[in-house]
């Protein structure tokens, strides 16, 4: 069971708080630092307001060693996927091969407005997510020397050269998330390399779960001699020694406690907290995002690393 340190710098943070936040992930022992990809707050005043996620990677990547790097998740209709398949690749060159993407349909209406992104209805979404991931991953896994032609309903693509090539072969891992049961595990099963179920109980990830697994059997990914593919969680997480504790952090973070303890997340002591994983674990989680949104609160890193990550 790996643990995962998982920011939304949408929610106030510059890159010198992420840069910090990583480093101390990194010393902890964690098994990687991800980031939200969002350009605007959704809870306070932001300040000092958004940074990209990509540029971020990349100045992270030249700034740590060992952990892994990504975003949970990229949305397809912030960038085109040529050009995020590029800069994907950019960065896990920079990192030595540690980068992975997730990528999602973008859901957050109000920063597309605020930034001029348009936002189209979700069956479009969806329809330019499955060819961004066609796209993507397409271009990754062209040999050198060959070219990559794509004819899409929103994609056209002629004779790219499909350069550069990612660390990672056959590319960096793609990670595909979400909460419905029909679309989203046929793209995880058909791309992913990692499915994420998003703040659910352990009951209804559980479910989630079997839909992937059922999705991968339909269309024989095992068969096709494809890799399985990892099940993981994203959670909020509060920890702490005692109930004062564990109650002052979720003061911090705005949240009221007895919400919190009913979930979905996992709160309390770092024995509950293990005991809450491990219900996320019986359904077939193997990796958890632990969503960590007072970026001063270091002590809770170190806790979660001490109490938490040997019981895994």
């Amino acid at each position: 069971m790996r643990l995962v340190i998982f920011t939304e710098p949408q929610e106030g943070a510059s890159y010198q708080d992420l840069l910090r936040v990583a480093r101390h992930t990194q010393d902890c022992g964690y098994d990687g630092f991800f980031r939200s990809d969002h350009y605007l707050v959704m809870n306070g005043d932001g300040l000092p307001g958004p940074t990209d996620a990509w540029l971020t990677l990349a100045g992270l990547a030249l700034q740590t060693e060992r952990i892994r790097l990504g975003t949970l998740v990229t949305s397809a209709t912030f960038r085109l996927p040529g050009p995020l398949a590029i800069s994907v690749a950019q960065v896990d060159e920079m990192s030595g091969g540690r980068v992975e993407l997730g990528l999602g349909t973008g859901w957050f209406e109000a920063e597309h407005r605020a930034y001029g992104i348009p936002f189209p209805p979700l069956g479009e979404r969806f329809g330019r997510l499955t060819e961004q991931l066609e796209v993507i991953t397409g271009l990754w896994g062209t040999p050198p020397g060959e070219t990559f032609t794509y004819r899409g309903g929103y994609y056209d693509l002629y004779d790219s050269p499909a350069l550069p090539k990612p660390v990672q072969q056959p590319g960096p891992p793609v990670i595909v998330g979400g909460t419905g049961l029909k679309r989203t595990p046929v793209l995880a099963a058909r791309f992913a390399d990692e499915y994420n179920v998003p703040f659910q109980s352990a009951e209804a990830a559980a479910k989630n779960f079997a839909a992937v697994v059922e999705a991968c059997e339909r269309i024989g990914r095992d068969a096709a001699g494809r890799a399985p593919l990892a099940l993981s969680a994203a959670v909020t997480v509060v920890c702490g020694r005692n109930d004062a504790e564990v109650r002052r952090r979720a003061d911090a973070i705005g949240r009221d406690l007895d919400e919190l303890r009913a979930g979905p997340g996992v709160v309390g002591t770092p024995d509950e907290v293990v005991e809450q994983l491990h219900e996320y674990a019986k359904g077939g989680a193997s990796r958890f995002f632990l969503q960590f949104l007072d970026l001063t609160d270091l002590d809770q890193l170190d806790l979660i690393a001490a109490e938490v990550a040997p019981q895994l």
